[in-house]
């Protein structure tokens, strides 16, 4: 439910201190449009106001503590030229990617995002559900970090090609990245978002090497950061990263939150970033919040809960996207659990 403190209490988990009342976070867009039922997938990431009127719901309905208007990866991206699909609840993807070349980046501008594609429609949801919610929950849009933002402009093989091809043009390319999600995140937080998802899922463990990782994806990422810093932003990393090494790594951008991934051993990774980092994370959307019962939706939110929250640094969070055949009674069970959980400790 929403309640006037949770911004506070953000803040305070940002400080690695024990917020008063534990945020309790879901990656649940896909989900919440199935469960409104109203509209499609596909209808709603083309309208602002449909955007909004399911999140609002939904936020109503199941007591999320934030408005995750993350929508789709292909926002930023369609003015470029990058074809995309999607259609009916099937979200949008990228596709038709553009030549690795320098050409095609001499031949990019920045795209201008209260105007162009679909992005004037994401503003509008973020201002209707900042109307609708002022403080009392944290309304959190997204962008893609710059090395992902490679992948989605010219395909990820060809990406992890560059970087021993052509590194000197993977940077520019990066380069050119965090100059465009720097505006797009000021474009997000002037129309009333609080915080910024950067996805980094092309720099996870699994893609590159620690080493690479430093080399290809941390430094434009640290940049960006720095730059939705500048914009008044709450930083919220989501590789979908499951290595403790890697996770201190992305620790060392600065970032205010780090989200894990569901394959994630929270007890090591409580150890590693307790401290260092706040995190949150990591209820596994699918094996237990989609496959499970009600009860042992609530036995592994109680469990992350106490693992946790007791030492602060931390908020409550999925893994990873919530799909949309998750069944209702478990995501009010998870919601529930969590924040019972919380209040005994």
């Amino acid at each position: 439910m929403a309640y006037d403190g949770v911004l506070d209490d953000v803040r305070r988990a940002i400080a690695l201190e024990i917020p008063e009342r534990l945020p309790v976070f879901a990656c649940s867009e896909e989900f919440d449009v199935a469960w409104y039922g109203k509209y499609t997938y596909e209808e709603v990431c083309q309208d602002g106001r449909k955007m909004a009127e399911v999140w609002i719901a939904t936020i109503e309905e199941f007591g999320y503590d934030w408005a995750w208007l993350q929508v789709d990866d292909c926002f930023e991206f369609e003015p470029l030229g990058v074809g995309t699909k999607g259609s009916g609840n099937i979200l949008r993807a990228t596709k038709d990617y553009l030549p690795a070349t320098q050409e095609t980046l001499d031949n990019l501008r920045i795209p201008d995002p209260n105007r162009d594609g679909r992005m004037p429609e994401k503003l509008k949801a973020i201002r209707l559900v900042r109307e609708h919610f002022g403080d009392s929950v944290l309304i959190e849009g997204s962008c893609a970090a710059p090395y992902s933002s490679v992948g989605l402009l010219f395909g990820l093989d060809n990406t992890m090609v560059l970087a021993a091809t052509e590194p000197e043009l993977l940077q520019r390319a990066c380069d050119f990245f965090v100059d465009l999600q720097s505006r797009y995140i000021q474009a997000q937080v002037e129309a009333g978002a609080h915080a910024i998802w950067i996805g980094d899922c092309n720099a996870f463990s699994g893609m590159l090497s620690l080493a690479q990782y430093r080399k290809f994806a941390f430094p434009s990422c640290k940049r960006l950061v720095e730059q939705a810093h500048k914009h008044g932003a709450i930083v919220h990393l989501h590789n979908s990263e499951i290595v403790p090494q890697y996770l201190l790594a992305e620790a060392e951008l600065g970032v205010d939150i780090v989200n894990c991934g569901p394959a994630a051993d929270m007890e090591e990774v409580a150890k590693v970033l307790r401290g260092k980092v706040c995190f949150s994370g990591n209820l596994d959307p699918i094996e237990v919040l989609m496959r499970g019962t009600p009860e042992r939706v609530a036995s592994e939110a109680e469990r992350l809960v106490n693992l946790c929250y007791p030492a602060g640094g931390y908020v409550f969070n999925t893994g990873e996207m919530n799909p949309r055949d998750v069944p209702a009674e478990n995501m009010y069970a998870m919601v529930k659990a969590a924040r019972e959980a919380s209040r005994r400790l």
